[in-house]
C-alpha cells in the first residue's frame, strides 16, 4: 500500500529481520524521478523523463530489498561517519588515539563494519523534499560523541540536491558523501567505458598499495589522471600506470580547484551515443572517482565490472592523518554543512 503527502509517494520496500520496516520513497519533478528508500538512505533509482519518450534510468539499483542487506559496493548509498578510508582505523584526536572499526583488512572504509549505509534512516516529508535522520551513538563503530545528521534530497526542474547537516556532543572526524553509481547510456548493466569525463581539477591523492593516499598531493599532468580536458574513461583506464595497476582502474580522490562554501562545478559527464549529461556541482574540496572496477565480483553479479561509475564529493581519504589536508574534525557545538547538486541534461 501507498500514500502521498508533500508530492512524495511512500510505499513499504520489506522489513529486516528483526521485523524493522523499511520504507520507499518517490519523488518526481518534470524532468527526475527519485526512488529513496531508509535502509541506508539509499537512491534506489533516478530516472531522466522526455516527454513522449520512456523514463530512463542513470544509476544502478537493485529492485528489491534483499540484495541491499548483502551488498557490499555501497550502492547508491549514504556514506559515514567517514566516508573512503583510515588508515590502520586509528586516529589521534587531541590526546586521545581512537580506535575504529576496521573492515578493509586493518584499515576502515566507509564508516566501519556497519556504516551509516546499513542503518536505518528516519524520513520526514515536506517542501524541500525528503529529509532523512539518523543519531549516531557516542562510540559507534569507535568514533567520539553522538552524531545527529540530516540529508535532505530535494528535486528541482532537472537537478537532484543533496544537503548535508550534522552536530556533535563532542569532537569528532566527519567526512559525508553518497556512493552513487551513474551510467548514462540507460542500459545499466553495460560498461561506462564510453562516458566523456571532465574533472575541474590540477591535482590527485595518490595511495599506497592498500589505497591509502601517501600524503601527496600530485599534478595530473602528463599522467593518466589530467581529465581537465574531456577524455573517454576508457581511452587510458589500462595504461601501465602505477597508481591504475593499485586501483585496477580509477579509485582515486582529486583535488578540486576554488574550495569554499559555495558550489562550483566538479565534474561532467558526458554520453555521446545517448546525449546525456551530467554535472556535479559541490561544496567540498575533494572528489573519489571510481569506475566500479570490483562490481560483478563473486559475491555480487548483478552488475558487471565498470558497469557504474562513481563521483564522491568529499574531503580527502584519511584526512585525520593528514593535518597537510583540510580537517575534517566537526567541534562539539559547531554545524556542519555540505551540498552537492547532480544537474541532468540531454543534448540529442
Amino acid at each position: 500500500m501507498s500514500s502521498t503527502a508533500n508530492g512524495v509517494e511512500k510505499s513499504g520496500f520489506g522489513r529486516l529481520a528483526d521485523g524493522s520496516p523499511i520504507d520507499l520513497y518517490t519523488l518526481r519533478t518534470g524532468a527526475l524521478e527519485l526512488t529513496v528508500t531508509t535502509f541506508g538512505g539509499r537512491i534506489v533509482d533516478l530516472k531522466m523523463l522526455s516527454p513522449g519518450a520512456p523514463a530512463m534510468s542513470v544509476v544502478l539499483g537493485f529492485e528489491s530489498l534483499l540484495p541491499y542487506l548483502h551488498d557490499r559496493s555501497y550502492m547508491g548509498a549514504l556514506i559515514g561517519r567517514y566516508a573512503n578510508r583510515i588508515a590502520h582505523a586509528r586516529f589521534d584526536l587531541g590526546e586521545t588515539t581512537y580506535r575504529v572499526s576496521a573492515n578493509e583488512g586493518a584499515n576502515s572504509l566507509h564508516g566501519g563494519t556497519r556504516g551509516f549505509d546499513q542503518r536505518i534512516w528516519s524520513a520526514q516529508t515536506g517542501a524541500d523534499g525528503l529529509t532523512l535522520s539518523y543519531t549516531s551513538a557516542d562510540g559507534e563503530e569507535g568514533y567520539p560523541g553522538a552524531l545527529r545528521v540530516v540529508v535532505t534530497y530535494g528535486l528541482v526542474d532537472n537537478e537532484l540536491r543533496l544537503h548535508y547537516e550534522a552536530r556533535a556532543t563532542s569532537d569528532t572526524p566527519i567526512n559525508l558523501t553518497n556512493h552513487l553509481y551513474f551510467n548514462l547510456c540507460g542500459y545499466p548493466r553495460a560498461p561506462v567505458l564510453d562516458h566523456v569525463v571532465t574533472l575541474y581539477a590540477d591535482q590527485f591523492t595518490p595511495v599506497n598499495e592498500l589505497l591509502i593516499p601517501t600524503g601527496e598531493l600530485r599534478d595530473v599532468e602528463g599522467t593518466p589522471f589530467d581529465f581537465r580536458e574531456p577524455r573517454a574513461i576508457g581511452e587510458r583506464i589500462d595504461a601501465n600506470d602505477p597508481q591504475l595497476l593499485i586501483g585496477q582502474g580509477y579509485d582515486h580522490n582529486w583535488v578540486l580547484r576554488n574550495h569554499g562554501s559555495a558550489l562550483r562545478l566538479a565534474a561532467e559527464v558526458y554520453h555521446p551515443e545517448s546525449g546525456r549529461r551530467l554535472e556535479v556541482l559541490t561544496t567540498e574540496p575533494g572528489l573519489q572517482f571510481y569506475t566500479g572496477n570490483h562490481l560483478g565480483g563473486v559475491s555480487d553479479r548483478s552488475f558487471g565490472r565498470r558497469s557504474g561509475l562513481c563521483l564522491e564529493t568529499q574531503h580527502f581519504p584519511d584526512s585525520p592523518n593528514h593535518p597537510n589536508f583540510p580537517a575534517t574534525v566537526l567541534r562539539a557545538g559547531e554545524v556542519y554543512q555540505s551540498a552537492t547538486t547532480y544537474r541532468f541534461s540531454n543534448s540529442s
